[in-house]
């Protein structure tokens, strides 16, 4: 029987990812094997890089008369839809160009985060495990793995392992060869693009599929506090915290103990310039620099890392009484926002990791610190609150708990989330603790607020909603005496 309609391809590729020559190796092959074949791409904007959409319909039959095909995809009428990164498989599902009854999916489960995601006050990252639960939902078929990754191992890019996979899913009437024959003839990096291709080949075949990541037990979140307080200060350190953990697993909630787990090992693990340096030297840093630019073995390159500390950042490294002596003198003088010393340290040289090594040598200073001496105390009170609400409600627990999202970083990112922290403490949790305000009534404004610093970290969102709790406390459910 002939063929009635074509094989609709659509692709969705980032700046940089070689979308446009992926197309083209797919429209090469196919007409290297007699197929009508067309291609059209439409420019956007996928809020990391430029992104880019790519059509291709291929007529499955043979024909020397050219058949009428269309510029433009049609929601539902989508045969394989290939992304290069996870969300924006995500944004083709939303749009209607996955659908069970036709589509294969193949995407690269990788992630490169939007800005909103990047500039979020708390974790702005999209649910990867809704993504994975959408493609098994509204895909025909999937081939989902990590092909940056696989890229990076096979030496080669993106775009060669999405079209192994392609070949590999036998959605095409094209054989393999004409795959790899439309790789040489672009003449370009053709060894290691034929690494990929064969890499994406391998898995295309065995419909590779990676389930979501299962939700950590509490246990595990306790190993990784260990393992990064351990390099952070020192096994001492380490012991601290789990003696820590101990006083909130005495509660008998392991979803509470869990959480606490967390957000525990990241406020002992705060960041000061001791930290940063830490970070900026660690071989695995240098590592992933490399693999993600293809460095070749003994090819030079240069880091260079801009760092702009201001006063109250080198403060925090100072004893407690000096530190707060200069800060105050500073806020008074007007210095604290506007004096910086902007510096650009080349890391992979010499003289630049020297430096960051002086730096990082200081960890067993830290201690001794005026930083060290805050985040303690203020930890404590904190952990104080968890218990203290735990006596009366576990939700209003759990949403204390959650409260340490605010507080991270340096510099004005740290002061902003300190303070919106504080404004809950002071305003719904003390409150809430000396029995002005019922324990349910306390979690949903916790909530409430949290939120709403999260998604405006200069606190006006934060000011406008505890004001109106605050107009609304007297209809509110009062704690018994």
């Amino acid at each position: 029987m002939a063929a009635t309609c074509p094989i609709c391809i659509l692709i969705a590729a980032m700046g940089g990812e070689g979308g446009g020559v992926l197309t083209g190796w797919i429209t090469g092959a196919a007409q290297r094997e007699g197929y009508p074949v067309q291609a059209t791409s439409i420019p956007g904007v996928a809020q990391r890089t430029g992104a880019t959409t790519y059509y291709i319909e291929i007529w499955p039959e043979k024909t020397a008369q050219r058949p009428v095909m269309s510029l433009n995809p049609a929601p539902g009428q989508v045969d394989v839809m290939i992304a290069s990164e996870f969300v924006e498989a995500g944004r083709a599902i939303a749009n209607g160009y996955v659908t069970p009854d036709r589509t294969l999916l193949i995407a690269s489960t990788h992630r490169v985060f939007a800005i909103a995601e990047r500039s979020a006050m708390g974790d702005g990252r999209y649910d990867t495990g809704k993504l994975f639960r959408a493609a098994r939902d509204f895909s025909r078929d999937r081939i989902l793995f990590d092909m940056d990754d696989a890229a990076k191992e096979s030496g080669s890019i993106l775009n060669a392992v999405l079209l192994g996979a392609l070949a590999g899913s036998g959605a095409l009437p094209i054989p393999v060869d004409a795959f790899e024959a439309s790789i040489r003839s672009d003449g370009k990096s053709v060894e290691s693009n034929l690494a990929g291709f064969r890499f994406g080949l391998n898995h295309g075949g065995g419909r590779a599929e990676l389930a979501p990541v299962p939700a950590t037990p509490m246990q595990r979140f306790a190993d990784e506090g260990v393992k990064r307080l351990t390099d952070y200060q020192d096994e001492a350190y380490a012991r601290l915290y789990l003696q820590r953990l101990e006083t909130i697993a005495a509660i008998g909630d392991e979803a509470l103990t869990a959480e606490v787990a967390r957000h525990l090992a990241l406020r002992m693990s705060f960041e000061d310039v001791i930290r940063v340096a830490q970070l900026k030297i660690k071989p695995e840093r240098f590592a992933a620099i490399e693999l993600e630019t293809r460095v070749k073995p003994g090819q030079p390159y240069a880091v260079a890392d801009f760092v702009k500390p201001g006063i109250e950042e080198i403060a925090s490294l100072l004893p407690p009484k000096l530190a707060r002596a200069i800060i105050a003198l500073s806020v008074r003088r007007g210095w604290i926002d506007r004096v910086h010393f902007g510096m650009q340290v080349r890391s992979n040289r010499l003289g630049g990791y020297l430096r960051f090594r002086l730096l990082a040598g200081l960890r067993r200073w830290r201690k001794h610190s005026f930083r060290y001496a805050e985040e303690q105390q203020r930890i404590e009170e904190w952990l104080d609150l968890i218990r203290r609400a735990a006596a009366l409600d576990l939700h209003l627990a759990r949403e204390i708990t959650e409260c340490a999202r605010l507080i991270k970083g340096y510099g004005d990112t740290y002061r902003r989330g300190l303070g919106n922290y504080l404004a809950i403490r002071d305003r719904v949790i003390l409150p809430a603790l000396s029995g002005r305000i019922a324990p349910d009534a306390a979690a949903d404004a916790v909530v409430q607020a949290r939120t709403a610093a999260l998604a405006d970290p200069d606190g006006e969102s934060l000011a406008k909603t505890l004001a109106a709790f605050t107009a609304s406390l007297a209809a509110l459910p009062q704690a018994a005496e």
